[in-house]
Parts: structure tokens; sequence; C-alpha cells
């Protein structure tokens, strides 16, 4: 199951590098067309949005799975044990509650602009807004997964496991893949 789920996350960052090689050659190419030849990518901007807009969500996915957003955390490594994990499940609770109106207001948007097509392309608005829906279904697994492990005591809340504190810690723990996770009991 691991195994899959590594393979799941590597076809996220490869799309994730799709979809801003993508952004790269459909800017970059309206520009020089724009002033070397005086004509231009009709869909350009739109394109580039729609996939900004997918990228940073995709992106989002696995920054949550990595651990690799940013917070405060000092609260939990002062409190006793038993408190700080309270304190952290109810914290991932409210991610979790977060979420959870990120995908039903993803959901009624996607609905709502299904057969709405976007001016210079045609693609239907349902698939940007459902770029909302892409990042928050297995945002909320990877929550509950979270919240399971802090329950069965495999995530150190007091360690840091759930955030960094800073983009160093980011840096370093990508830098050293072995350390990138050292608060996770195997």
């Amino acid at each position: 199951m691991a195994k899959t789920i590594e393979f799941c996350f590597f076809l996220l960052k490869a799309a994730i590098a799709l979809l801003l090689l993508t952004m790269v050659v459909l800017v970059f190419g309206n520009v020089v067309l724009r002033y070397a030849f005086n004509t231009g990518i009709t869909f350009s901007e739109e394109l580039s949005r729609m996939c900004f807009v997918w990228l940073t969500f995709l992106g989002a996915v696995v920054a949550m799975r990595e651990h690799a957003h940013l917070g405060m955390d000092a609260l939990l490594a002062r409190l006793p044990q038993a408190t700080a994990r309270l304190a952290a499940l109810i914290g991932q609770a409210l991610v979790l509650w977060a979420t959870w109106l990120m995908i039903s207001g993803s959901w009624t948007q996607t609905l709502i602009n299904w057969h709405v097509s976007a001016p210079a392309t045609g693609i239907s608005m349902g698939l940007f807004y459902g770029a909302g829906l892409a990042f928050g279904i297995p945002a909320a697994l990877i929550v509950l997964w979270d919240m399971f492990a802090i329950v069965t005591g495999r995530l150190d809340v007091q360690a840091g496991g759930l955030v960094h504190e800073s983009e160093d810690e980011v840096h370093a723990a990508h830098a050293a893949p072995e350390l990138s996770n050292p608060v996770m009991k195997h």
C-alpha cells in the first residue's frame, strides 16, 4: 500500500511539473509571438490561469502530505503529552472542517459551472472549480491519517511532526530525505 501511495504522489509531482512547463511555454511563447511577430496565442492567458490554479491546489496536497506547511507548534512542545495530543487533534479537526468546507463549496461551484464554457478555450469552468475537489479529497484523507497517527502514538506532536516553523526546516528536510519525517515512528 505504501508503494502505491508513493507512486501516486510521484505522479502528482510529475503532473505539477507538467503544469508548470505548460504555463512557461504558453506565457513565454505568447510574449515572443506578441513582440516578434505582432500576433499571439488567443487562449494562452486563460489556459495558463487554469494551470496555475491546478498547480497550486495539487502542490498544496503534496505539501500537506510532507507536513511542509508552515505553522507554530511552540505551545504543543510545552504542553504535557496528553494535552498536546488533544490540542493537536482539535487543530486537525478544525483543518478537517475547513477542508470539508472547501470540498462542499468546490462541488457546488463545479456543478453550477459545469455547462459554462471559458471564453477563449471553451473548456468547462467546472474543471476550473474542480481543482478544489482535487485538493480537498486527498487533503481530508491526509488529515484523517494524521489524526489516526496522533491517536495511536505514531506521530509525536511535541517534536514538531505536523508543521515546520521555518522554511529552513523544510529545505533541510529535503536536503536529507532520511530525516524528512524524523518524528514518525515505524
